[in-house]
């Protein structure tokens, strides 16, 4: 079984596969990853190999104690991976984006998918049929939108994220709402239309925290899948270990 540690910018998203079946997932808040792993250790004796993605900083006395127990990969962009990277700073793509496209290798094989991922940030990545990673676009996400409206001004309120049922806000608060939440739904369509206009057969994928509370306010077809991450760290996992 498989251990899957997928460590962001706030949460810990923790996962054990049998194989490619998820068979438990947890959410966490990164304070608590060392005693989270704990307990998925003693609930499944089973897991013999894992691996762990983060977009910061490493927590060493976890990582030691996991390897004592059995293989482990730490992801980055020097790992044998399922696509031909073709970005242009490989050293500076963040491990998600790495798992973000190997979900897509592993669930599209050969065909050109666009993956955006909603969350702390709005990260698009779109790798072609020929299994090659191109490249994307990264942009703040909903909540950082509404944090840098309150920070950067003097009298903006903090809101909490809530679609508005008018583009025209009536009042300060619905006007942040409209100018956020429309906002970044015109801008994912706006992207994808884009793609779709370059590229034939697109399959769009989106994940991340935000992807419920988004997918039904987006006009284009998409796939909404919030374990994409989690599956493209297994699969990595398997396509490393396995060879």
């Amino acid at each position: 079984m498989n251990l899957i540690i997928d460590v962001g910018n706030t949460n810990v998203k923790l996962a054990v596969f049998d194989k490619n079946n998820l068979v438990n997932k947890k959410i966490e808040k990164n304070s608590r990853i060392v005693s989270s792993v704990n307990l998925l250790l003693n609930k499944h004796p089973q897991i013999n190999k894992s691996i762990i993605s983060s977009v910061g900083k490493l927590n060493f006395n976890l990582i030691n104690k996991l390897k004592l127990k059995f293989e482990l990969i730490i992801l980055n962009s020097s790992l044998e991976l399922p696509f031909k990277n073709k970005y242009k700073t490989p050293k500076t793509l963040g491990a998600d984006r790495l798992a973000l496209i190997s979900g897509a290798v592993f669930h599209y094989p050969k065909k050109n998918v666009l993956a955006i991922d909603a969350g702390t940030c709005i990260t698009y990545d779109f790798k072609n049929k020929m299994e090659e990673y191109i490249g994307g676009a990264i942009s703040p996400g909903i909540s950082m939108r509404y944090k840098s409206l309150n920070n950067q001004t003097a009298n903006l309120p903090l809101l909490n994220k809530k679609f508005p049922k008018s583009i025209t806000g009536n009042n300060t608060n619905e006007s942040i709402h409209s100018g956020i939440c429309k906002g970044v739904t015109k801008e994912i369509d706006g992207v994808i239309d884009e793609y779709n206009s370059r590229y034939k057969e697109l399959t769009v994928i989106l994940t991340g925290g935000d992807a419920n509370f988004l997918s039904k306010q987006l006009k284009s077809s998409i796939f909404a899948n919030s374990n994409f991450v989690l599956e493209g760290l297994n699969y990595i996992l398997e396509y490393n270990l396995n060879r």
